[in-house]
């Protein structure tokens, strides 16, 4: 640990005393933002873990199994892997063991491809604690992203309201891609036939999804060879947004490090971001993603 960092840690510490300590906010989530581990222990961040079955066995997300670990699963199964949503009864220990310190704001996966959301929520009226829950209508690092904005937001000062607010305000600009490199997957989930799969396989198309702004996947482009596929992606980027100065990109990836390099620099040369994260995706998109699948997001 750095010296800067030391005293980060003890700025902070001298603020919950000044605050009295119940007026501190706790952040709490599901393990599907994709969010780095060093973010989530730099901001104290709560993690309630979803649980994923490969081949029958269930594994801990984080816990008993880590998203490189998942990808190299995954793409050895038998059959798709199976996420399920954590249980009410998680959410209230962890809103029961928080809510002593303060206030508490849980941002969850979306609920149009989770129940995530709806569990916390039933985790929130059980545990008899106030809890701000939002659904972030995204999901891996683009979750992720609104995560590390709130806890950003907590470290400036501001208000629940306030952050609330502001995490509301990224919520009607859903910058994010999916961006398919295979489409194995989405056949074997019985999204595409596999006739329609082969065709695509022979013909070496790759497909750009992106949010529908209802927290659902849709179908955005579909593109003829990796080259122009990845052109294109960062072209796109720069359709979305113009000024992108104080901009944070986060990457998710299933075993392909090289491509996500390759975006990554690209869109520092292109755009001069103020950040780049880059991170393999768990299970709960990685499922969808599949084999070489990117997740691109940016606030």
């Amino acid at each position: 640990m750095c010296y800067n960092e030391i005293i980060e840690i003890i700025w902070l510490y001298i603020q919950s005393l000044l605050k009295g300590g119940k007026n501190m906010i706790s952040l709490v989530t599901d393990s599907s933002c994709d969010l780095p581990k060093e973010y989530i222990e730099k901001y104290g961040i709560n993690v309630v873990p979803l649980t994923v079955s490969i081949d029958g066995k269930d594994y801990i997300e984080g816990i008993d199994i880590q998203s490189k670990e998942f990808a190299h699963m995954m793409l050895n199964a038998k059959d798709l892997p199976k996420t399920s949503m954590p249980s009410p009864g998680k959410f209230a220990e962890t809103f029961k063991s928080l809510g002593e310190m303060g206030s508490i704001l849980c941002l969850t996966i979306s609920s149009g491809l989770s129940g995530t959301y709806q569990s916390s929520c039933l985790g929130r009226d059980l545990s008899g604690v106030d809890v701000r829950v939002i659904d972030t209508i995204s999901g891996s690092i683009g979750h992720g992203l609104m995560l590390l904005k709130a806890a950003e937001h907590i470290q400036e000062g501001l208000k629940l309201d306030e952050i609330i607010k502001k995490i509301e305000e990224y919520k009607r600009r859903p910058n994010i891609l999916v961006l398919l490199d295979t489409l194995e997957n989405i056949v074997k989930g019985g999204r595409l036939s596999k006739f329609h799969g082969s065709v695509a396989k022979a013909l070496d198309i790759k497909v750009i999804l992106g949010n529908d702004g209802h927290g659902e996947v849709a179908m955005l482009e579909k593109i003829r060879g990796k080259k122009k596929f990845l052109k294109r992606v960062v072209e796109k980027v720069g359709e979305m947004k113009e000024d992108f100065s104080d901009t944070i990109f986060g990457i998710t990836h299933i075993d392909n490090i090289e491509d996500a390099e390759y975006l990554k620099s690209e869109l520092i040369n292109k755009y001069n971001p103020k950040d780049v994260i880059i991170n393999y995706m768990g299970s709960t998109m990685g499922t969808y993603a599949g084999k070489g699948g990117i997740i691109l997001a940016f606030l």
